[in-house]
């Protein structure tokens, strides 16, 4: 006879063995199975998550630097029949202790080898790429003993050389110095913007006082213009005056010296006939004292 076994979701029943000297292996996961009193063996596998810790310590890295660094994984067997009959045939009888120490020390392997390759900087600054190596080359090993990294990340990252503390002080350092560039550059931003409002804002006073200079300009250059145009004319009327009153004294002038030759003529004729009438009187005279003799 038998008796029938019966699993929940987190085991995995293994039914191997039978009658007749029978090979072939039964796998249950949440179900029941049928197994024969002494020609069948029954062993149950936990499904599980297993939390593990694995820890590399003093582990150089590509800089020569020894890190610790400490990680949390979430691992379990995989339900899938095949990865499911590997887990079986590694840890079948296993407690979990071994099971996980076995997944431990290959997590450790990976993560000692890689963290050999990196430096401080890329461990420390970017834990997510990697903790995402670890479990990406990882995966693969684990996987073929039938076992999931369900997650792996970086818990912690120190060293006893104080490399990492150093490092935090320069970034503070930096981080600080960067700030007070910040502050300084939104000052003088600041500072120019203000400016540039201030300029704007003479600008378009500059902008109004040159309007209305160049209106002042245009209406003196129009009143000058309007000015000479009046004073040409005064000055032409001026000159014409002055040029008809010239003429008129030309003329006077003109009028007065023919007035001047008609009395020298006149007073030529009348010297001439004075000069006549004593010519007369002289040869009166000496006609007379002819006359006498």
């Amino acid at each position: 006879m038998g008796n029938v076994y019966t699993v929940g979701p987190n085991e995995a029943l293994v039914v191997s063995g039978g009658c007749c000297g029978s090979t072939n292996r039964t796998l249950v996961v949440g179900g029941w199975a049928w197994a024969w009193w002494l020609v069948t063996d029954v062993q149950r596998l936990s499904l599980e998550v297993m939390t593990l810790n694995p820890m590399c310590e003093a582990v150089e890295t590509a800089q020569g630097v020894p890190l610790t660094v400490t990680g949390v994984a979430q691992c379990k067997v995989m339900t899938e029949p095949e990865l499911l009959a590997a887990a079986s045939e590694q840890f079948l009888g296993k407690d979990v202790v071994h099971i996980k120490a076995v997944i431990l020390q290959t997590l450790e392997g990976h993560l000692r080898a890689i963290l050999g390759t990196l430096t401080v900087e890329e461990v420390y600054r970017d834990r997510d790429q990697f903790a995402s190596l670890v479990r990406e080359v990882a995966a693969p090993d684990v996987g073929r003993m039938g076992i999931e990294i369900l997650s792996f990340t970086i818990k912690d990252v120190f060293d006893e050389v104080e490399y990492l503390s150093s490092l935090g002080k320069s970034r503070t350092a930096a981080v600080k110095r960067d700030a007070d560039i910040g502050v300084a550059e939104a000052n003088r931003d600041a500072g120019i913007r203000e400016a540039e409002c201030e300029k704007s804002s003479m600008d378009v006073k500059y902008g109004a006082d040159v309007k209305i200079e160049d209106a002042s300009r245009q209406f003196q250059l129009q009143k000058a213009k309007f000015d000479m145009e009046v004073n040409a004319a005064k000055a032409e009327a001026q000159l014409a005056y002055e040029l008809q009153a010239a003429k008129v004294r030309q003329k006077i002038r003109n009028e007065e010296i023919q007035i001047d030759i008609v009395e020298r003529r006149k007073q030529i004729e009348v010297e001439e006939q004075e000069i006549k009438r004593k010519e007369k009187e002289l040869q009166a005279t000496v006609r007379d004292r002819k006359s006498v003799v």
